[in-house]
């Protein structure tokens, strides 16, 4: 099983310029969700999605094109790319000539499929759109919607998870809220480097404690976990010790390399967000 201290990451590499679907490095999901104890079933729906800014090929005739790239990778799968495999990968299409916009499209779907299922049966496909750019006007700039908890005046003392300060009304008449923080900060499980995020949190089911919650969130920021391990963790931890009926938790993640990372996990089905941006990514 690849491991991601086998990885990329924080080891100097040169970029390939040449189409190269083997540059994509698979990790196993198995590792955090063992952690978390989750059951062979998962408890949640969703699905990360991650937008590429750095994407570039050559038509036929040699004349250099950009777009970017929507990538939704279902919460199923039994692996994540390892962002710096997949800046890499992307690099590779550089001096690569393609026919069309969709010929590299179908390429993504396939190689990353191959990644993300790697040792499993697939059981659904990625999903891939590029835009080129004269669509480029229609990507919005749109913070979270909801109660920001960062207005709330607390004292934080917790840098790494602290799931105990996690409370919720159980006694009293149940709510239905959605929540946010720009506070989110971990760091690369590997490099240690620091990762940046927003979270929304929608919920109903007896209240949470609004300020807990808050140090909860800020409990995160000496931690070492990939983008979709935390908000696993962060949706496990509210699930258990909050007991909400339904849950969804909606990390957006600032991009490192030209690559933003957006899981979303759910207790219940629904239409995933619109992969819209914040300020900050």
């Amino acid at each position: 099983m690849s491991t991601p201290e086998q990885s990329s990451l924080g080891k100097p590499v040169a970029y390939a310029d040449q189409y190269d679907p083997s540059l994509l490095f698979p990790i196993s999901r198995t590792t955090g969700r063992v952690e978390l104890e989750l059951p062979g079933v998962l408890p949640f729906l969703g699905a990360d999605l991650w937008t590429a800014f750095e994407l570039s090929w050559l038509t036929p005739r040699g004349k250099p094109q950009v777009a970017i790239a929507h990538v939704t990778v279902p919460c199923e799968t039994a692996n994540i790319v390892e962002s710096k495999s997949f800046k890499l990968y992307l690099n590779s299409f550089t001096n690569s000539r393609f026919a069309s916009p969709d010929e590299i499209r179908d390429l993504l779907r396939k190689d990353i499929n191959e990644a993300v299922w790697r040792g499993a049966t697939m059981q659904a496909s990625v999903g891939v759109r590029i835009l080129m750019p004269e669509m480029f006007d229609r990507e919005q700039v749109h913070e979270l919607d909801g109660l920001n908890l960062d207005r709330l005046d607390i004292e934080c003392t917790r840098y790494t998870p602290a799931p105990e300060l996690l409370t919720a009304a159980f006694d009293e008449q149940p709510v239905q809220e959605v929540l946010t923080s720009n506070l989110l900060k971990s760091n690369c499980l590997v490099t240690g480097q620091p990762d940046w995020g927003s979270v929304q949190i929608r919920y109903s089911g007896p209240q949470i404690d609004q300020g807990a919650l808050l140090r909860y969130l800020v409990s995160f920021r000496n931690h070492n976990e990939f983008h979709e391990q935390c908000i696993e963790r962060i949706y496990m931890d509210i699930w258990r010790r909050c007991r909400p009926v339904k849950l969804m938790v909606y990390g957006r993640y600032t991009r490192r390399g030209g690559l933003d990372i957006n899981p979303v996990r759910t207790s219940h089905p629904i239409a995933l967000p619109a992969n819209i941006r914040t300020a900050r990514q």
